[in-house]
């Protein structure tokens, strides 16, 4: 059967880029804030803000380092952030009562009404994300992102570190077993001499 415009086409669709899960993720990221934003409004908490208020509710006297776990937004963004929002009067701090190294963040109770006022909108852009998806389908998406949220990409840095750094010192052993063969070498050429 010959090829038609319309097969390069879809030909074409089926690049690097339709293959690639970090440029898809992203894509679906971006479509996904998309939607939150039109569910939420402009005036709306950000969906990270959304996260960090409803980590809080969960969480009640969380640290922000167990902020930083249960979100996954980077230390120095999360703490500007929480900075923001205690500016706006939705958070407070306080030093924790087991470290005073520690600060610990709750919600006030303007934060808490931020939180209950948003649940309905994000509850709605949730609903709109799945629905692109077939209703068999949802489920089971929901357990792959849950699991590759929870997966630690640093767990294997380690190891890998380890590995460089065996691969860094072959090259030396090789050398220095090179360097100790050339005297051998040299001495019997001088002595066939």
């Amino acid at each position: 059967m010959a090829k038609t415009k319309g097969d390069k086409d879809r030909a074409d669709r089926g690049g690097v880029l339709d293959r690639s899960p970090s440029h898809l993720l992203h894509r679906v990221l971006q479509l996904a804030l998309d939607i939150y934003v039109e569910e939420s409004g402009t005036g709306g908490v950000t969906q990270r803000q959304f996260a960090v208020l409803a980590a809080v509710a969960e969480n009640e006297g969380v640290t922000q380092t167990g902020l930083v776990r249960a979100t996954g937004i980077d230390r120095s963004t999360l703490a500007d952030m929480v900075a923001r929002m205690i500016s706006k009067g939705h958070l407070e701090r306080h030093r924790s009562d087991l470290d005073a190294r520690a600060n610990t963040v709750s919600l006030t109770e303007a934060g808490a009404a931020v939180l209950e006022e948003s649940r309905p909108k994000v509850a709605m852009a949730d609903a709109r994300i799945l629905a692109l998806l077939k209703p068999g389908k949802r489920a089971g998406f929901l357990e792959l992102l849950a699991e590759m949220a929870a997966s630690d990409v640093h767990a294997a840095e380690p190891e890998a570190k380890a590995k460089k750094l065996k691969a860094a010192k072959v090259p030396k052993a090789e050398k220095a077993a090179k360097k100790d063969k050339k005297p051998k070498k040299e001495k019997a050429a001088k002595k066939a001499a």
